[in-house]
């Protein structure tokens, strides 16, 4: 059978015995790790106090698994035997040899077969098939964006939070649907301020007081024109392996922002609203107001431009340092006008 990861304790709590296998699958870390946490919680309830984990790899030996489950344990009578494929795809073989272990499992063993996200083809296969039809498959699919408000203001409460729906709003714009930053993000909300209704503004100061740079603090000083902390944080990004990809997103989101927001104004759309439309909050309003009547359009697409030449020295495909070039456009969208030569293609 299937279930989804917030339909998950209840399955589980419907279960009358536990059952020979159990499956967790899909790419969002934080959902997949917690239901496996609970499976294992549950397993552990029954008795099933020994846990060995096995990392199949290309070269994995299968037979592994059925000696597993037939050796007499010497500390406990009833074990968990951890399959973690991530994205390795069962062969003919595996597939025989995992059909064969639940043609006849053993009674005091439970398989929990732990994969990234599985195509159409693994999901019509024979292996695959019988571990729905013996036991329990979560699939994890990725929060949508009308669906993450939702799950921010659940998550929240379970933590004795309340949030206003702009800060839901916010930080949910800040998190791009990185679940683990979110719970990690409400986890620090939680601390400062326990037991309490959180509004953007608290929710802006928690991100700022983090003493570790991120891309969002390059954002605010690009719109506040200070370019000698943009290099400062650029440079700090740089030392810390953050992605240059990552660095390009979110500059190049904020180019748009400002050319969507020039564009509403001239067509006599109210800011108010262009803020809510370009999830524009707090103190970002009164920058983004400033920052778009700065710059002109014909800068603003300029640039652009650049982010493309960027985009291409990320992939290889231009002869230049993605880091340099990232550089100058932080230089030139805080002000500072290099007027230097477009790199070669």
């Amino acid at each position: 059978m299937k279930t989804k990861p917030d339909q998950l304790s209840a399955q589980l709590q419907r279960i009358k015995a536990p059952l020979p296998v159990y499956m967790v699958t899909g790419d969002e870390p934080l959902q997949h790790a917690e239901s496996c946490d609970r499976i294992r919680r549950s397993l552990r309830e029954a008795d099933f106090t020994e846990r060995e984990v096995m990392h199949v790899d290309a070269g994995f030996a299968w037979e592994k698994v059925l000696e597993s489950a037939n050796a007499l344990s010497l500390f406990a009578e009833r074990k968990i035997i951890e399959l973690r494929l991530g994205s390795q795809k069962l062969d003919k073989k595996a597939s025989g040899l995992l059909q064969r272990y639940l043609d006849n499992p053993a009674p005091d063993n439970v398989l929990l077969i732990m994969a990234d996200r599985l195509d159409a083809g693994a999901k019509k296969s024979a292996w695959f098939k019988q571990v729905e039809k013996m036991g329990l498959v979560v699939e994890i699919w990725p929060i949508e964006a009308d669906q993450l408000p939702g799950w921010l203001s659940q998550r929240a409460r379970t933590l004795g939070l309340q949030l206003s729906q702009d800060a839901i709003q916010l930080l949910g714009s800040r998190i791009e649907g990185n679940l683990l930053a979110a719970q990690q993000e409400l986890d620090k909300l939680s601390l400062l301020y326990p037991q309490q209704s959180i509004d953007i503004e608290q929710v802006i100061e928690a991100v700022a007081d983090s003493s570790r740079y991120d891309v969002f603090a390059l954002s605010d000083a690009l719109l506040q024109h200070d370019p000698a902390r943009c290099q400062k944080i650029l440079l700090v990004l740089r030392q810390e392996g953050v992605e240059a990809t990552l660095v390009l997103w979110s500059v190049s989101r904020e180019i748009r922002t400002l050319l969507n927001v020039q564009r509403g104004l001239a067509n006599g759309t109210a800011y108010d609203t262009l803020c809510q439309r370009e999830k524009i909050w707090g103190k970002r309003k009164a920058l983004v107001r400033k920052a778009s009547q700065k710059l002109p359009a014909r800068q603003l697409q300029s640039l652009l431009v650049l982010c493309h030449d960027i985009d291409q020295a990320i992939k290889g495909q231009l002869k230049a340092d993605p880091w340099l070039l990232l550089s100058t456009l932080t230089l030139e969208l805080s002000g500072c006008h290099l007027h230097l030569p477009t790199p070669v293609h």
